[in-house]
């Protein structure tokens, strides 16, 4: 198979390092969720969706988290510095796939249960080449999950401070961004404060 016809690897990122603050002080990745740790929720929307290999970035209570939750077929990186926000994870799973021969990483958040296999899907589907810029909108709000080439890892890291994530990167590049339309398959709602909980079944 030539260059041009290798399907491009498209790996997903999980970002599941949270300490849940807001939440008394417990790990989104282990919250429950349909009988499991939310964290394999996760997993398994990036994986159903087309991604792979799968990268699970890990925080607070990562030992708990890796004891109760089935990571076995991911690759697990754990953030130490966590607690400095969103960012330092966002970067660590963009280091982690460094090297790789990842052509894309695909980014979701664990504290996001209503964004399933159909949302990675087609935020997947959006990838045309290694400068790709895609992210799920709701109702024409971009939201989560977030696909970035691999030639934009650099400029993302560099860009990401505190709990903003990419935020910054994506403000001023949003003309190249593909929005894909996701509120007919999914929900966006986070799970930060304990009325959030009842998004949880």
């Amino acid at each position: 198979m030539s260059q041009t016809q290798r399907i491009p690897v498209v790996a997903g990122v999980l970002l599941a390092a949270g300490g849940g603050r807001r939440l008394g002080g417990r790990p989104k990745a282990l919250l429950e969720h349909r009988g499991r740790p939310l964290v394999e929720h996760a997993v398994r929307a990036l994986r159903n969706g087309g991604c792979g290999p799968v990268h699970v970035v890990l925080g607070a209570a990562a030992d708990e988290v890796r004891a109760l939750a089935d990571l076995s077929a991911c690759t697990v990186t754990v953030n130490p510095s966590w607690e400095e926000g969103m960012s330092s994870s966002l970067r660590a799973g963009l280091g982690a796939l460094a090297g790789s021969d990842a052509d894309a990483a695909l980014v979701l958040l664990v504290d996001q249960p209503g964004i399933g296999a159909e949302a990675v899907a087609r935020v997947r589907s959006a990838y045309r080449s290694r400068t790709a810029l895609a992210a799920a909108s709701y109702d024409g709000e971009r939201g989560h999950p977030v696909l970035f080439g691999a030639d934009r890892w650099e400029g993302v890291a560099e860009g990401a401070v505190g709990d903003q994530g990419a935020r910054a990167y994506l403000r001023a590049h949003r003309d190249a961004i593909t929005l894909v339309e996701c509120s007919d398959v999914a929900r966006a709602h986070d799970i930060d404060t304990t009325e959030d909980l009842r998004h949880l079944e």
